[in-house]
């Protein structure tokens, strides 16, 4: 059997791996000049930048059994976040997982211990549930889910909001709260982490593995028509027409419904704004390895010292970091650029930022489609389209990782 994939992002790869696999003959075509999707990576003078702030869960599921995670070299966060505010900084961990941290989290005044104390009860909750089984339930808010566990709104403000808005890019918590089980499973259970090599590493490895099952991966080659008739699909690909027995469209949503005409492929839209600086390490604030928040407002929402954690993001003797505003604000680089600073010499005010140079400037219009409670009962069955044609994209599970690697083997399932 000809199978054609339209789009190599993390879904389409996955599907062309298993699909070789099982002894079909799979083209995936891409439309930029490396795979990859929304997962990319740029290097730049000595710099490493993803696009955007993304991270891998390495409790992931779908990641256990699609990658070798030790081959990716992982820099992992150390659990937990700082909480800043002007003039203030505490931490908050999980003193089983970094007991050197459990001080700094036992006299934090920014959670009570009361909060403190249904965070441990949670994870335990949950760690007797399935992932899958996660995403079954929700159906409220995050923020009716926490206040209806008890958490109190100082825990919500001062550090639910900004880190969960972070994974969400909706500091409402709005979303539904299966997102917020399944992610707060995935980290108790593991790391989070980003490849010594950037992100794209992860599609890069992908790729290796769907070449080495037999797949061929064109790139400069966009999927511009699809035509489905009965037992075969007619793909019109750069300048090919290429005729096959079935088809995998894992392109970006927009395009899958232009492809399919499946409506209900989710194009509603989150969007943010990345940021990049660097700072010469004799001048950088003790950040240790955690994300830090931003309790205040979310001007920025986070700040990630991404060369603490991979030493590889920057040149020696250099820092960079990421920060990421949500939504897609009208400002200007520059402006947002002396938002962060103004933010940073608030939150450690010792620390000098006068060298801090923006680097890069990250607008994303959609990182993600929302989740509102409920959501997945409207997304699109992978066999919606018409014909021997099946869809591969987080928009068939959910908005992560996780999503569209999972959606992957369920393409290629439907199709051997």
């Amino acid at each position: 059997m000809t199978v054609v994939v339209g789009g190599g992002g993390l879904a389409g790869l996955v599907a062309a791996r298993h699909l070789a696999e099982a002894g079909r003959d799979v083209t995936v075509f891409e439309e930029r000049d490396e795979v990859g999707g929304r997962v990319r990576t740029e290097k730049r003078d000595g710099y490493t930048f993803d696009r955007g702030f993304q991270v891998m869960f390495s409790a992931y599921p779908a990641a256990k059994r699609e990658l070798d995670v030790e081959a990716l070299a992982p820099r992992p966060f150390t659990p937990g976040a700082t909480i800043a505010a002007p003039n203030h900084r505490s931490v908050l961990s999980d003193p089983l997982r970094n007991p050197t941290a459990a001080p700094q989290t036992l006299f934090n005044t920014d959670v009570r211990t009361a909060d403190k104390l249904r965070l441990f009860r949670l994870q335990r909750e949950l760690a007797d549930v399935e992932p899958v089984e996660l995403l079954a339930r929700g159906g409220s808010t995050i923020a009716d889910y926490l206040a209806d566990y008890g958490f109190s709104r100082r825990f919500v403000e001062r550090f639910a909001a900004p880190f969960y808005g972070g994974i969400t890019l909706d500091r409402s918590l709005e979303t539904d709260c299966a997102v917020f089980e399944y992610t707060y499973k995935m980290l108790t259970e593991g790391e989070i982490f980003v490849p010594a090599g950037g992100m794209q590493a992860i599609p890069r490895q992908l790729a290796d593995r769907a070449r080495a099952a037999g797949a061929t991966i064109e790139t400069d080659a966009a999927v511009t028509d699809l035509q489905a008739d009965d037992g075969e699909v007619t793909v019109e690909a750069g300048s090919e027409t290429v005729t096959a027995e079935s088809a995998v469209v894992a392109t970006d949503p927009q395009s899958a419904t232009e492809l399919t005409g499946v409506d209900a492929i989710p194009t509603e839209a989150l969007g943010c704004v990345t940021q990049y600086f660097s700072l010469p390490s004799s001048r950088a604030p003790d950040t240790g390895k955690r994300i830090v928040l931003n309790a205040a407002d979310d001007r920025p929402n986070t700040v990630a010292p991404l060369s603490a954690v991979a030493s590889e993001y920057a040149p020696e003797d250099m820092e960079l970091y990421g920060a990421t505003f949500l939504g897609t604000p009208d400002e200007s680089d520059e402006e947002l650029a002396d938002e962060i600073r103004a933010a940073l010499r608030s939150w450690y005010p010792k620390a000098s930022f006068d060298a801090l140079e923006l680097r890069r400037t990250d607008r994303i219009p959609f990182a993600q489609f929302a989740q509102p409670p409920g959501f997945r009962r409207s997304l699109p069955e992978p066999t919606a389209p018409d014909g021997p044609v099946v869809l591969a994209g987080d928009y068939t599970r959910w908005s992560s990782i996780q999503g569209a690697l999972e959606s992957g083997k369920v393409a290629a399932d439907l199709l051997q």
